[in-house]
């Protein structure tokens, strides 16, 4: 999207080069000003990551605040719009100091004492292992105590990814140049970046409607006009009537979580299918919820419905979740088989149905009506036949080689759950906290998610909703009580409240329009 704003919609490289500075500058003022008072040190590579670092030192000096470069290069190096505006610096007279391995302790002492260190020594562009004069002065850096900026990118920090290249700088603020990157809305990047501001650059739309990017970080300025409103001529039957096949032995509380999140979410009507054998337990714990008892074994454990059993079930139905709490067994594997090849409804499975689909992936591709799936890291690698190391290394690339590869919609629960389509788009969503990290969380997304399917939202729609109301919630439970101890009850109780808050009519209110 740069080059083309460049090359082919005529905004020159150092105009944009300029307009960097000055955001990156802007957000130092904004945030860091008091510190940066005190002396600022820009650390500049060769490349137009460096350029940029010049940019900010003399806007820096400009205002008045004492700055100097330490070029990790010699300026014969530099890159031409580097050089451009190095020469603008210098024009100021403008201290810069070229550092080499041998002379990089000069470095580490030209740190003490300094307010702010700017790092401007790699971009976006770097993919391989950091090492030699980068890789010094960027432990000194990190080990100087002195709050650091990064200028677009953590220098050393894959911009993909959020890995770091054998070293990478640990900033107490990064200024990201146009859009956020990838790898700094995602673990382990977020580790590295600090607080997370966006710059506009002045990126030219047509550049960005023509490349299209794939991926999409929500937030809430967006996601608000997803928040069903009701009309007053409306009833139940409206918003969608959700069963729900659930439960098994030990396992009534998955069922109950779910069901419990449905009706919270807006669901119309929920009607639980569980074993006959529990049905009192579960009609007990559920006072809203119609139950349909099955047939079930010794174990307490479903049996595969016959023909009459499946029309009652699925008449007037607009929704289906299967598998919270459900088992792994013969008769559940026979029951998702006959759903992936004759459920026409929208649909979702979670938990034990996942661990059921992963006896017979094969079938997902081809299923009559393409599922919301749901799983965490573990449920994830049993899908690939992988290990959880391999899924948590590229969360974006493995959900969206998955869900277009078998064609359903995938949520990747986790910090920073990824969602991807058939169509290969995938979403960050930003909501949610450490203290989401407790049995039944997943079984009240599952029900969220079902609930809007009921209520007519695309299964796109309904995991952009559905998935970021989940964890904005549970942030606004952790604010008022705190994360530890939080449980999956404080989420349910609170999705009416997250609605409210999330609807077109409250964005007045003191939530953040942004949030990284």
């Amino acid at each position: 999207m740069d080059r083309l704003t460049i090359q082919k919609y005529g905004i020159s490289s150092l105009t944009l080069m300029e307009r960097a500075g000055k955001g990156i500058v802007d957000a130092i003022l904004e945030r860091l000003g008091r510190a940066a008072k005190k002396g600022v040190l820009v650390v500049a590579g060769k490349g137009n990551n460096g350029g940029d670092g010049f940019v900010v030192a003399r806007l820096l000096r400009q205002k008045r605040i004492p700055c100097e470069v330490f070029l990790l290069a010699n300026r014969d190096e530099l890159s031409p719009d580097a050089a451009a505006n190095y020469q603008a610096y210098r024009k100021l007279k403008g201290k810069v100091v070229e550092v080499a391995e041998d002379t990089v302790d000069a470095l580490a002492r030209s740190m003490k004492g300094r307010g702010l260190l700017v790092d401007a020594i790699l971009g976006t562009g770097v993919k391989n292992e950091v090492r030699g004069l980068y890789a010094q002065a960027i432990a000194l850096m990190n080990g100087s105590g002195v709050p650091t900026v990064a200028v677009d990118m953590p220098s050393g920090l894959h911009a993909d990814r959020g890995t770091p290249l054998g070293v990478s700088i640990q900033a107490e603020m990064t200024v990201s140049l146009g859009y956020p990157k990838l790898g700094q809305v995602t673990y382990p990047g977020l580790n590295y970046v600090g607080n997370l501001v966006v710059a506009d650059i002045g990126i030219d739309p047509r550049a960005v409607a023509e490349v299209a990017p794939g991926t999409e970080l929500l937030e809430n300025d967006r996601i608000c006009w997803l928040v069903p409103k009701r009309e007053p001529d409306t009833h139940k039957g409206t918003y969608g009537h959700l069963l729900v096949i659930a439960g098994s032995r030990g396992k009534t509380g998955a069922a109950i979580l779910a069901c419990r999140a449905a009706m919270r979410a807006g669901a119309g009507l929920v009607t639980l299918a569980a074993p006959r054998s529990l049905n009192n337990i579960l009609a007990g714990s559920l006072i809203e919820v119609m139950t349909e008892p099955l047939r079930d074994n010794a174990a307490e454990e479903m049996e595969f419905p016959n023909d009459e059993e499946w029309r009652r079930l699925l008449q007037r139905k607009n929704a289906l979740l299967f598998g919270p709490g459900i088992g792994v067994s013969d008769s559940t594997r026979t029951t998702l088989r006959w759903l992936l090849k004759n459920l026409e409804l929208p649909w979702v499975i979670d938990a034990d149905g996942l661990n059921n689909l992963a006896f017979d992936i094969e079938r997902l591709r081809n299923a009559k009506r393409a599922p919301v799936i749901t799983p965490h890291p573990g449920e994830m690698a049993r899908l690939i036949g992988k290990n959880t190391a391999t899924v948590s290394q590229d969360r974006v690339g493995v959900a969206r080689a998955f869900a277009t590869e078998h064609r359903c919609h995938l949520v990747l629960k986790g910090a920073r759950t990824v969602l991807a389509t058939p169509e290969g788009k995938v979403f960050i969503n930003p909501t949610g906290n450490p203290g989401m990290a407790s049995g039944g969380m997943g079984d009240v997304l599952a029900g969220i998610l079902a609930a809007l399917l009921g209520q007519g939202f695309s299964a796109e729609d309904a995991m952009k909703l559905g998935v970021y109301l989940h964890g904005f919630v549970g942030d606004q439970v952790a604010a008022e009580k705190g994360q530890i101890g939080l449980i999956a009850s404080d989420v349910i109780e609170r999705l009416p409240m997250g609605m409210r808050l999330l609807s077109p009519a409250s964005l007045s209110l003191e939530i953040p329009t942004k949030i990284y």
